[in-house]
Parts: structure tokens; sequence; C-alpha cells
């Protein structure tokens, strides 16, 4: 399966047409938005359309610049999944995720992270792969710095126990595109890098 996965567009169409053309061309099965879509005024519009012009599925969470009811807009509008709190299965590979943040209007406690991601990976059966996506960075990790206070202890939780093959998350931007292993699993931070993931 291959995955074109993004975050942290903050209303960048320019860059969503560019992101629709390279879905297209490289024949993704899924393009995954891990949150942050909005710009600073909350629009949406005009970041979900390119993607479907072309054809590609899409699946999305809330970042903390979004809420659901402008996830809520987008999946009625275009026919594109939520994967907030849900999970999706295309043939034996699992997708799970929670969105929102540690900071912002759209935050969740620790607690609330894990129980969201526990209660969609336990929906799955029958996966061979698994993909846990989080707007979020885990704690303690190389992707949010090393900082103290930075991330959700709840993500790493999930990483730890549910064991996921791949994690993506965005949110902090200084890291966009990089990549750590967290006990089994390859954890990257998507951001705006427009990253082709195979499982």
């Amino acid at each position: 399966m291959k995955i074109l996965a993004l975050s942290d567009v903050h209303g960048d169409r320019t860059f969503i047409k560019q992101m629709a053309e390279k879905g297209a061309k490289e024949k993704v099965d899924l393009v995954i938005l891990a949150g942050d879509l909005a710009d600073h005024a909350g629009n949406v519009h005009g970041l979900i359309g390119p993607f479907k012009e072309k054809g590609l599925e899409v699946a999305i969470i809330p970042g903390n610049h979004e809420g659901m009811a402008e996830i809520g807009f987008l999946t009625e509008k275009y026919g594109i999944k939520n994967l907030h709190g849900y999970a999706v299965k295309r043939g034996d590979v699992g997708i799970f995720g929670c969105g929102y943040a540690d900071v912002g209007v759209h935050q969740l406690e620790d607690e609330d992270f894990f129980k969201t991601l526990k209660k969609a990976h336990d929906s799955l059966t029958g996966v061979r792969k698994k993909l846990m996506v989080t707007h979020v960075q885990p704690n303690d990790s190389i992707i949010g710095l090393k900082m103290p206070g930075w991330g959700s202890s709840g993500v790493r939780r999930a990483i730890e126990e549910l064991k996921p093959n791949v994690h993506i998350c965005g949110h902090i931007h200084e890291t966009h595109g990089i990549e750590e292993v967290i006990g089994s699993t390859r954890v990257i931070n998507v951001g705006k890098t427009g990253r082709i993931i195979e499982l």
C-alpha cells in the first residue's frame, strides 16, 4: 500500500495542488492529512478538492488549528474518511488515528490521546501491518526536540503498547521530515513535506 502523508499545511492551497499532482503521479492508494490544514482564520476551503479531482482517496484528522466542525464539514462534503477515533482497513493494512494536540484551542489530555487511539486500534481485526496517525508527536522524542513538556505521553504509550509498524505525526514545524524509531515503530514527522510511505 502506498500512502502520501502530510500535515501543517496552514491554508497553503498552492502546496495542496502540488501534493495532489504528486499523489496522482505516484499512484498512491490513500492521502493522509495529519492535521493543521486550516489557515490562521480557520478556513479549510480549497484544501480537499484538488485531491478529489485527481480521484484520490483521502483520510483526515484535526490538528490544533481546526476542530470537529471543520472536519465534519470536509468529510460530508467530499466523502473522505475521518480517522479521529476511527480505523480503516485496506487489504491487510490497518490505519487508526487521533487528532488534536497538546496546545492551542483544540487539545486533549494525555489519557484521552491513549484511550482514543486504543479504541480505534482495537476495532481492527485481521491486519498484518498497522499505521497510527496523530497530529501531536510523542513526548521525549527527537521529533519534539527532546523538549521537556512537549508532546504527548499518551501517544508514546500507544506506540509502546499497540506497536504500530509506522506512526506519522506533524505539529512541530522545525522537525518536518525527521524520522526516529521508538521500540519497533518507525516514527515520522511528515509535516509539510509530502512524504510517500509504503506498507
